[in-house]
């Protein structure tokens, strides 16, 4: 047993040792978080920094600019690097409390209290990281604390090279290779991730009502989702030719419920503009002889995006060109369908209906003597099975794609048509985005129409464009 000099000095030094380790766990824990968000572009704006401040020395300059290439080679294999910071802050915890034990066998303590103390050592050093949190600050300051600690963990990872496996088996497992993204496109699916986790974690815990919950899971979904998926494709999209009159323009958007309409040339493709409803009304109400008047009188400058482009970037493109409706073309220039702004914030807050959306019935109802309100989806084999007839069209599978047919173009309330003696009339929509919701079904016995179907006189003065496409409509009429 030594002395109790050389005693008092080894405690001493063991002592200076485990402070030291602790220290070291948690410098290299704040590295550790800091790792995974520091980028390559915030390193080269800072390189630039330095390089343009005239306020410090060449020498100064250079020891950061060399301390930045340092913390840009470790950022090279960031899983290497955190793998490398997280060994070491292990192993010293560890050897904290084997240093404590050790403390404790020069006092001639037993077995079991030697281990005790290494324990409760080791124990009260994971409450301090607990209530440090070094792991916070460096996701608050990664920049900062990477250049402070830059030196430390390139030693650490020199030391290790066995965790650039684990850095490259975790990036496989990710499916995704560092060459193949920008450093902060990958930073942004790392946050996104933890974004993610955290929100699970809170619904987890019930400290957010879970449609708030579905609400932030959504808006993190937003820069995945592309246009294209949320657009109404241009075989839905309900548009009117340059040619036809204001009059057409206002009888069209009664009926449809929509207030901005794409104008077009000779097909969908020929864009032209786009007519708002508020135009074609200010142009009339105090001067009814405006109402013979082209639509292209009025037309305004249509909003093109491409269908591959991010719904966030979307959203936030259209709020500050302050845009509520864009034409969604595709890489050959076409016009591949529409989206208007609700269609963005649908993706985060869900369906959004108004005061003149009803709750639409699920079965077909009678309503009259051999009279019948089907739902848009009613399968063509109900309605043969209720009128006890054969109606042969394997293309269409349902009463709203019989209509659709029959009438050659997208239907709105209004349209009709008539089909082996009965007549199909499209009486209501629901929606934001009105689409034809019940159809009335009753025998035809109207002169002039023939058997084989067709669309109603009325139609044909009244809806010459409906079926060309689709219109964004005015939700709340907030303009």
């Amino acid at each position: 047993m030594p002395s109790d000099t050389s005693a008092i000095a080894l405690t001493i030094i063991l002592v200076l040792v485990a402070a030291l380790l602790v220290w070291l766990s948690l410098t290299l824990a704040a590295a550790e978080g800091a790792v995974s968000r520091v980028t390559r572009a915030s390193l080269n704006n800072l390189i630039l920094e330095v390089q343009t401040d005239s306020e410090t020395s060449q020498f100064l300059r250079m020891k950061k600019i060399g301390r930045i290439h340092k913390v840009q080679h470790l950022i090279a294999d960031r899983y290497a690097t955190a793998g490398s910071c997280a060994f070491f802050r292990i192993a010293c915890n560890v050897l904290d409390g084997v240093l404590v034990a050790c403390i404790a066998s020069l006092f001639s303590l037993p077995m079991w209290a030697e281990l005790l103390a290494g324990f409760v050592f080791a124990v009260l050093v994971a409450v301090v990281s607990i209530l440090v949190r070094p792991r916070s600050a460096g996701a608050l300051k990664p920049v900062d604390i990477m250049l402070g600690r830059a030196s430390l963990v390139s030693i650490a990872v020199a030391l290790t090279p066995f965790a650039r496996i684990g850095g490259q088996h975790d990036a496989k497992k990710r499916g995704r290779d560092d060459s193949d993204l920008s450093d902060d496109e990958e930073l942004e699916k790392i946050q996104l991730e933890q974004g993610r986790a955290t929100i699970d974690r809170l619904v987890e815990a019930n400290d957010f009502d879970p449609e708030v919950s579905e609400m932030l899971r959504n808006v993190l979904t937003l820069s995945e989702t592309l246009t294209r998926e949320i657009m109404v494709p241009r075989t839905d999209m309900i548009c009117i030719e340059k040619t036809e009159t204001l009059e057409s323009m206002l009888k069209l958007c009664s009926r449809s419920g929509f207030s901005r309409v794409p104008v077009i040339g000779e097909d969908v493709d020929d864009l032209i503009g786009v007519a708002y409803l508020k135009d074609a009304v200010r142009a009339t109400a105090f001067n009814p002889a405006a109402m013979g008047r082209e639509v292209g009188s009025i037309i305004r400058q249509p909003m093109l995006v491409p269908e591959s482009k991010p719904v966030d970037d979307l959203f936030h493109e259209m709020q500050r060109t302050r845009q509520h409706v864009a034409i969604v073309v595709d890489e050959y220039g076409g016009i591949a369908g529409l989206v208007t702004i609700e269609d963005a914030i649908e993706q985060i807050v869900g369906e959004l209906e108004d005061e003149h959306d009803r709750t639409q019935h699920a079965e077909p109802e009678k309503i009259g003597d051999n009279k019948w309100s089907m739902p848009a989806r009613t399968p063509i084999a109900d309605l043969e099975e209720i009128f006890e007839i054969d109606i042969d069209e394997d293309d269409v599978d349902t009463v709203y794609g019989l209509l659709t047919k029959l009438i050659g173009r997208v239907p709105i309330v209004g349209a009709s048509a008539v089909t082996r003696g009965l007549r199909l009339t499209a009486v209501d929509s629901a929606g934001r985005r009105k689409k034809v919701s019940t159809i009335v079904v009753e025998p035809a016995h109207v002169e002039g129409v023939g058997e084989d179907g067709g669309s109603t006189e009325d139609n044909e003065k009244s809806g010459k464009a409906d079926g060309k496409g689709r219109a964004d409509r005015d939700e709340n009429d907030k303009e």
